[in-house]
């Protein structure tokens, strides 16, 4: 018996020998959803079940001081805990949320905007320092790039508070087309010159949206579908699109709704016409979805290693606030081995933190205004005092899983 064991241990250290190097480039293969229970190799389930215990008390409590929502954490690339809390209709307390529920990520959005960006560079379609231009030819600012929308250095204005005082009818939706004929012609002062400063900004990828438009001729949403969502078995996500309406509607058209918390109690918050800008939020998912979305970039199933790190390096000279910005991921010098992105947007909250070093992910999404704690999830997330030991998971598998 201790003969087989072995050799199976040895088959598998051969697999693991094999580097996960292929990026994904064909759109005629079939996609089928990841099956996460056969990509990773088994762990230590003793120190599993001692964390899953750890993050059980953490995530009870979080949830006894208000959070109302569904969690994942994830260590060396396995699901050590996810667990569902609270109400889809939280001012009623009526409708159990379910791990496969899909909530607005608000701007968590962007990390998802900057990879399609990025799949376009791969592709040849344009380059990172093209003037945007290039792509909105009747853009009125001149001298800002791709590279400072996705760093945050373009020095625009902010789009919200321009639609506000301009937009005329709040009963039609704002979108990403409306924004640029307002540029156009209303042509607002920019906070600064093009690269001056680190200045985070929703406009930055509103833009980067309307470039994927321009650039492939498809609306934004589809082309998420199909060149992210869908090669990566990420069949709950979508992003919300209110391209065909010509009104908005009362409330948004979704299974989880946002609701803001007052002292009476939680309201249930109606649609809104900035809901009509894609790119910089409105896309919704779950965390397996994400879950999922993070292992592929982790084996590099969309982009090459050496592509895909551009995302992760700091975009600024200078740490505004000690933070810098990758593309579409957040840094801090106080935790210089995370990337992490915080969201929030009428009526959603969400936390995505993934650390690079110790394989760690933390999504925490919610459908309220409840102020998610940091400091106690980087805690969490860092602390050292229970870990599992450091294990290589098969690309090959995840690979297969995902694309075969």
């Amino acid at each position: 018996m201790k003969r087989v064991f072995f050799l199976f241990l040895l088959v598998l250290m051969v697999l693991m020998s094999f580097s996960c190097k292929r990026n994904r480039t064909s759109e005629e293969e079939p996609v089928v959803e990841i099956n996460t229970d056969s990509v990773f190799l088994s762990l230590d389930h003793e120190a599993v079940a001692k964390r899953e215990k750890q993050a059980d008390r953490f995530f009870t409590q979080l949830w006894k001081s208000g959070l109302n929502g569904v969690v994942l954490y994830a260590e060396q690339g396995q699901i050590v805990y996810e667990k569902a809390m609270g109400w889809k209709q939280v001012q009623r307390q009526r409708d159990s949320l379910h791990i496969d529920d899909a909530f607005q990520l608000s701007s968590d959005s962007k990390m998802f905007t900057a990879e399609a960006i990025m799949l376009l560079h791969a592709q040849g379609r344009l380059d990172y320092d093209d003037d945007i231009c290039q792509y909105i030819p009747e853009f009125p600012y001149k001298g800002v790039t791709i590279r400072h929308l996705l760093n945050h250095r373009s020095g625009l204005p902010r789009y919200d508070s321009m639609a506000d005082e301009f937009w005329p009818d709040r009963k039609k939706p704002f979108s990403n087309e409306a924004l640029i004929k307002m540029l156009v012609e209303r042509k607002p002062e920019p906070y600064g010159a093009p690269d001056a400063t680190y200045f985070y900004n929703n406009i930055n990828y509103a833009l980067l949206a309307s470039v994927v438009e321009r650039v492939t001729g498809e609306h934004f949403e589809d082309f998420m579908k199909q060149n992210i969502f869908d090669p990566l078995g990420m069949s709950h996500s979508y992003i919300y699109s209110m391209r065909n309406m010509e009104s908005v509607p009362f409330y948004m058209e979704c299974d989880v709704p946002g609701h803001e918390l007052y002292r009476s109690g939680a309201v249930k918050l109606q649609d809104d016409y900035l809901n009509g800008v894609m790119g910089d939020k409105i896309m919704f998912s779950t965390v397996d979805d994400i879950y999922k979305y993070s292992l592929a970039l982790d084996c590099h199933l969309l982009l090459p290693d050496t592509l895909q790190q551009e995302a992760f390096r700091p975009g600024s000279p200078e740490w505004k606030h000690e933070e810098n910005y990758g593309f579409g991921w957040r840094m801090s010098r106080e935790h210089p081995d995370f990337l992490f992105h915080y969201g929030w947007w009428k009526g959603y909250r969400s936390v995505i933190i993934k650390n690079t070093v110790k394989n760690r992910l933390l999504v925490v999404l919610t459908n309220t205004t409840y102020n998610l704690p940091s400091e106690p999830m980087w805690e969490f997330v860092s602390d050292t005092s229970r870990q599992l030991p450091a294990v290589s998971f098969n690309p090959d598998v995840v690979r297969r899983n995902l694309l075969k």
